[in-house]
């Protein structure tokens, strides 16, 4: 199982950016996938989440409403529709696989068992 999240750069603030995760060693359309992000000095957060069968999504509180995730099953890519991004926003940005994971427990990082490395995002003011 192999994660590589890209796209990622630097922008000024109220740009768009749109990150990619290339999945590869098993079937998208089986597993839960969600973004996560980590700055420097803090914790890791979940952005955004979508399950095996694309019919439930999550974003966090900070960037509903200006993220969008999606997938396409037939290219094994889950995307993220970064617009109007802020200067805290600025991270790296990884995406992660789970199988069957609880719908609640979709924004945890424990919910997950396959990471990739992560994809730098800066925003500037």
């Amino acid at each position: 199982v192999q994660l590589q999240a890209s796209g990622g750069g630097l922008v000024q603030a109220g740009g768009s950016l749109r990150l990619s995760c290339a999945t590869s060693g098993f079937t998208l359309d089986e597993y839960d996938i969600g973004w996560f992000r980590q700055a420097p000095g803090k914790r890791r957060e979940g952005v955004s989440c979508i399950n095996s069968n694309g019919g439930t999504t999550y974003y966090a509180d900070s960037v509903r409403g200006r993220f969008t995730i999606s997938k396409d099953n037939t290219k094994n890519i889950v995307y993220l529709q970064m617009n109007n991004l802020k200067p805290e926003d600025t991270a790296v940005y990884s995406c992660a696989a789970g199988a069957r994971i609880i719908v609640t427990t979709l924004i945890y990082p424990t919910s997950y068992d396959y990471w990739g490395q992560g994809t730098q995002v800066t925003v500037s003011s």
